[in-house]
């Protein structure tokens, strides 16, 4: 057998990759909606990765490669079927998809992700919902969700119930949506924090995953144009993706978002996330995202009055932390109480969030403790929480960012 060029094994590599981190949701999406059956979508779509490793470096990589992924999986799943079947059952199956797999070849995949999500959010599965959503539709395993073993078996059965509850993997009725938004919310804000915290890392997926959860939230505004925490929810996002390209400077290092330059915020993306949340606070209905976009709104002014209201975002915080109780709601909010009152009214707050180690695994809270100390002039506490968050950091830029803070109080 002829060896095949390096280049071409290179070329073929590159296609796959791309692939798998900018179409594998869509994908699952697309082969799970006509059998409902998430696991055995997912399956077939990595043997046809595997098929698409062996055959296009010596074969070339094809026109449509999404296209060429969804027939190698849609054998794998007609095999399988034919196991499971009569031979008579299987003619019927192959003729259903026969079409289907014509427009695979020859156009662009529709993207059912969406339509997938709010079958993920049916209430029939109680459990997992949210890490569902995060590993089928945006492709983060569970290692990345929680515990990989007890979450991977969660994952597992929640896929079982929506085979055997017949689940639909169609848009719901309008009167169907509220009780399955929340859980969209969340999936899609997971998302995004995640995206966000990995967009300067060495894996291009967190760059795309940001803009593909914002890309989510608009649909999800568009298809609820009624509910304000959509809105809230895009808002949010919007605002701070706006801060991207001020978050590392011209050398790669992080910059944290009171030293950041405000000219470099993207000016567009913050216009239209303030016309959002007036949107959204016209229903006079404040709930999270409205809630936590408006404190992001209060940052953003600052590219206007070159001063942050640290007031505004005080109060905002007690809100925020009246109604969800949220660890991270708890630091800001002790931050923000110390810019406002005093750093050691923010710092006995911060103490009483992380009580009985609650927090002891969470790099901000240590982060937060320590600049804080340093502001009373604590200045060996403040070394000891500035080397516990170094310990937790694993982005480089923002672990040397707290080493030139921990040498600073030295």
């Amino acid at each position: 057998m002829k060896p095949v060029a390096p280049d071409r094994t290179r070329s073929a590599l590159a296609a796959a990759e791309r692939a798998a981190r900018e179409s594998n949701g869509k994908l699952v999406a697309f082969l799970a909606a006509r059998e409902r059956d998430l696991a055995g979508a997912e399956d077939a779509l990595a043997d046809a990765f595997a098929a698409a490793l062996a055959v296009w470096p010596p074969q070339g990589v094809p026109a449509n490669p999404e296209g060429w992924l969804v027939i190698a999986a849609r054998r794998k799943l007609v095999d399988a079927a034919r196991r499971r079947q009569s031979a008579q059952a299987s003619e019927a199956t192959l003729a259903l998809i026969a079409e289907e797999l014509e427009t695979a070849e020859r156009e662009t995949i529709p993207d059912r992700r969406l339509a997938l999500m709010f079958a993920c959010a049916h209430p029939a599965i109680d459990e997992a919902i949210a890490p569902l959503l995060l590993q089928t539709i945006l492709g983060l395993d569970a290692a990345a969700i929680a515990s990989p073993a007890a979450m991977g078996q969660r994952l597992a059965r929640a896929k079982a119930k929506i085979r055997l509850a017949g689940v639909p993997f169609r848009m719901p009725e309008r009167e169907d949506l509220p009780e399955r938004l929340a859980a969209v919310f969340e999936a899609i804000y997971a998302a995004f924090s995640h995206g966000w915290d990995e967009a300067f890392s060495d894996d291009p997926r967190g760059r795309d995953l940001a803009e593909e959860t914002i890309w989510l939230g608009r649909m999800v505004a568009a298809l609820a144009p009624d509910e304000p925490e959509a809105k809230g929810l895009l808002a949010l996002m919007l605002f701070a993706h706006a801060r991207r390209a001020a978050r590392r400077d011209a050398l790669g290092r992080y910059v944290s978002l009171s030293e950041q330059d405000a000219a470099l915020w993207d000016a567009a993306a913050i216009d239209e996330a303030e016309r959002l949340l007036q949107q959204a606070s016209a229903a006079q209905s404040a709930g999270r995202f409205q809630l936590e976009a408006a404190v992001q709104s209060a940052h953003a002014a600052r590219r206007l009055v070159g001063a942050t209201d640290w007031e505004a975002i005080a109060a905002l915080y007690d809100a925020l932390y009246v109604l969800t109780g949220s660890p991270v709601v708890a630091i800001n909010r002790a931050a923000a109480v110390a810019h406002t009152r005093d750093p050691a009214e923010g710092l006995a707050l911060l103490e009483a969030a992380g009580g009985e180690g609650r927090l002891d695994a969470f790099e901000p809270y240590w982060v937060a403790k320590a600049d804080l100390n340093a502001r009373i002039g604590e200045r060996d506490a403040a070394r000891q929480a500035y080397t516990v968050a170094i310990g937790l950091e694993t982005d480089p830029a923002a672990r040397a960012f707290l080493i030139e803070r921990l040498a600073a109080v030295g």
